[in-house]
């Protein structure tokens, strides 16, 4: 049985305002892998999954290293791809 739980897009303006970081900032995390890649929303639109940021947010306030959270997000990100394989089933 698979269960369905509600998920919560934030845009680019709520990311930025979060993290306290201008967009250059917000790329250059991204490709450190620093902070989760957006997913795509429409042909000119993307978002970010809010409980990824908020595991990364949890991360940097509880002194979590570089190397402890770009492990969280690859985690984080393959889980994204396991559970939509399971959900399109």
């Amino acid at each position: 049985m698979v269960t369905h739980t509600q998920i919560k897009i934030s845009r680019r303006p709520e990311v930025l305002n979060r993290f306290g970081i201008g967009n250059t900032c917000l790329h250059d995390r991204i490709k450190k892998g620093l902070i989760p890649p957006s997913i795509s929303l429409g042909s000119r639109s993307v978002g970010w999954l809010e409980h990824e940021l908020n595991a990364v947010l949890v991360a940097m306030a509880a002194n979590k290293g570089d190397h402890y959270i770009k492990k969280l997000i690859e985690n984080m990100v393959t889980e994204r791809y396991v559970k939509a394989k399971e959900l399109i089933k």
